[in-house]
């Protein structure tokens, strides 16, 4: 989260990881980028890569496939975090 500094006017904006679901065994995995929410799933519409430290190959994937993962202090994903694509598990 990025702080809204000394002016009580600003607003805090909440940065977390773009995520996908690895095509090969449907885990969630980081795709190197952060954004917040809102951002994002405003964005215009895009291809990338990402690089899938389970299979070792690089996926393409679509940004509406993608989400935002915005933690709360301590979690781990497990394979079927957010919505179908898999959950988060706190971590111990």
């Amino acid at each position: 989260m990025l702080p809204a500094a000394a002016n009580p006017d600003l607003e805090e904006i909440k940065v977390g990881v773009v995520m996908i679901k690895c095509p090969q065994t449907g885990r969630a995995i980081p795709t190197g980028m952060k954004a917040d929410r809102e951002r994002f799933r405003c964005s215009t519409v895009f291809f990338a890569h990402a690089y899938c430290s389970i299979c070792r190959v690089n996926h393409q994937w679509f940004a509406g496939d993608a989400w935002v993962y915005e933690p709360a202090e301590r979690a781990v994903l497990s394979p079927t975090w957010p919505q179908g694509r898999g959950t988060v598990e706190a971590a111990s």
